[in-house]
């Protein structure tokens, strides 16, 4: 690979040494991985699959989330796929590519790690995201104690999680060197900063808002990325960036039962989310009209009849997250001194394109939001011309240049798109340290309280099914990203790897 090569590749194509070692620096799991042939993640990269182009493309994220990245991927077609030059043949562009995908929802949220002071364990998670991508063991239930070994590796992984790219991907590129592969790595905060400001013109004033986990803001990848390219882009006008971190709300869409429970009538006492009290995430009471919490279905949980009298106020409801973090960025934006109109914001999260609905259906409330004295409250702070940043289409961008540039494309086969693979992370019941809830997860201090170093299996990673993955997420998946989920169908149904699944649990 030339240096010529390496720097068509933008910044996703990464060429790499073919020295073999292991830096001072190191997480404990690599060495594992590298050098450790008795432990369960020992992949001997000496005997790694060749030739690398014939193998899958990898997909990770800490839930379900980043198949909105896959599903960009699935359905692109901006290329030519003869001469690889830029322009739409009709034709998709990965459609000779297999993707496996990998879900550790078991571990998820990854944004709540830095909250709780846990950033070495959160790497270390995402080493083994790394590590599964790149072995080929898998489990078949979380119950199994032997492992199956018929996985392919991967030529190329994109890591579909903005808070895995923010604190992990530099740590995962130290860590492929040492492998001695040369496989590109394609982190999504990078390219949604580019698409971004593609649309400012150099002169242009103007507000970019990253909506993303707690911890994706608190990392300040996307604040100090854009930035960073505003400089290098010789922008020159007044271009503002509000961070708004969005608690919660991952979580919600996953149905993680800390922060959503389906079926509750009343306020509950495990729950984590924003509320009255919350001296992080207060709700405003001041601010209820405003917010115009959904309250059907048990979308919002009150203990009195009339909200303006709750004394326990708590969000039951996705879109209800929404509404909360989106009135508190244009308080925000209000409060603050010379404030630009909102032109972009980022969906820094890659559960929150699944509710672009929601989010732009909330934007049009506010801009038409009127005070007690009949003026508009939020309009002059929101653009006529609103851009929502979903990163998933510049990630795929970004994927076909640095197959392109490392001449790394399957052009032998066809129709490989149809034998994606797709697994989920669950707790490993056979690990007697792990302490799961009454719904089989693990607990909240359980999930912040164990340690980086201490190399065990926390989780075992398994295909998807009707008992890993909710009735209702499958059928959002179905709505929001139908080829995708079709993918997943024929992997469930088809695939030699879940032929021992029972057929009422497959998908």
């Amino acid at each position: 690979m030339n240096n010529h090569l390496c720097k068509i590749a933008l910044l996703a194509g990464l060429c790499f040494s073919s020295q073999f070692s292991i830096a001072q620096s190191s997480l404990a799991i690599e060495k594992h991985i590298l050098t450790d042939q008795n432990n369960f993640y020992y992949i001997d990269f000496s005997q790694y699959s060749q030739p690398l182009n014939s193998l899958p493309i990898g997909v990770f994220d800490s839930g379900t989330g980043g198949l909105t990245v896959l599903d960009a991927l699935v359905n692109f077609d901006q290329f030519d796929n003869n001469t690889k030059q830029k322009g739409k043949d009709g034709k998709l562009d990965f459609s000779s590519e297999k993707f496996i995908y990998l879900a550790d929802q078991a571990n998820m949220p990854y944004g709540n790690y830095n909250a709780t002071g846990k950033d070495d364990l959160l790497k270390e998670h995402i080493i083994k995201d790394f590590q599964f991508l790149l072995s080929n063991k898998y489990y078949q239930n979380s119950g199994q104690t032997s492992f199956q070994k018929d996985k392919e590796q991967v030529k190329a992984i994109v890591i579909a999680c903005n808070t895995a790219t923010a604190y992990g991907y530099d740590d995962a590129v130290s860590f492929l060197n040492r492998t001695g592969l040369n496989i590109p790595v394609i982190g999504v905060i990078n390219a949604a900063a580019r698409g971004t400001l593609s649309f400012f013109d150099k002169r242009e004033d103007g507000a970019i808002a990253v909506f993303a986990t707690v911890g994706t803001i608190a990392s300040k990848g996307y604040e100090r990325t854009l930035r960073q390219q505003i400089a290098e882009g010789n922008y020159t006008g007044d271009i503002q960036i509000y961070n708004q971190g969005g608690y919660g709300l991952a979580e919600a869409v996953d149905e993680e039962p800390d922060f959503i429970r389906q079926n509750v009538k009343a306020p509950r006492g495990e729950y984590r989310g924003p509320s009255l009290d919350n001296p992080n995430y207060r709700i405003d009471r001041t601010l209820l009209e405003v917010y115009n919490f959904k309250k059907d279905n048990n979308s919002l949980l009150c203990d009195n009849q009339n909200v303006d009298d709750c004394s326990i106020i708590q969000l039951n409801d996705a879109e209800n997250y929404v509404r909360y973090h989106l009135v508190s960025l244009m308080e925000q934006m209000r409060k603050s001194e010379n404030a630009q109109p909102l032109k972009a914001i980022i969906l820094g999260c890659t559960h929150y394109p699944y509710l672009v609905k929601e989010i732009t259906q909330v934007f049009n409330e506010l801009r038409n939001y009127r005070g007690k004295d009949g003026n508009y409250v939020y309009r002059h702070l929101i653009s006529e011309n609103l851009h929502i940043i979903d990163p998933s289409t510049y990630v795929a961008q970004e994927l076909y240049s640095a197959l392109a540039s490392k001449n790394l494309f399957n052009n032998q086969n066809q129709g490989l798109l149809a034998k994606s693979e797709f697994y989920i992370s669950v707790p490993n019941v056979a690990n007697k340290d792990v302490k799961l809830d009454a719904e089989g997860r693990f607990t909240y201090d359980y999930k912040y309280g164990r340690n980086a170093g201490e190399i065990q299996e926390y989780v075992k990673v398994v295909p998807f099914d009707r008992k890993n993955i909710s009735g209702e997420t499958l059928q959002r998946f179905e709505s929001l990203i139908p080829n995708t989920y079709k993918l997943i169908q024929n992997f469930s149904k088809e695939n030699p790897k879940t032929k021992y699944i029972k057929a009422a649990d497959k998908i």
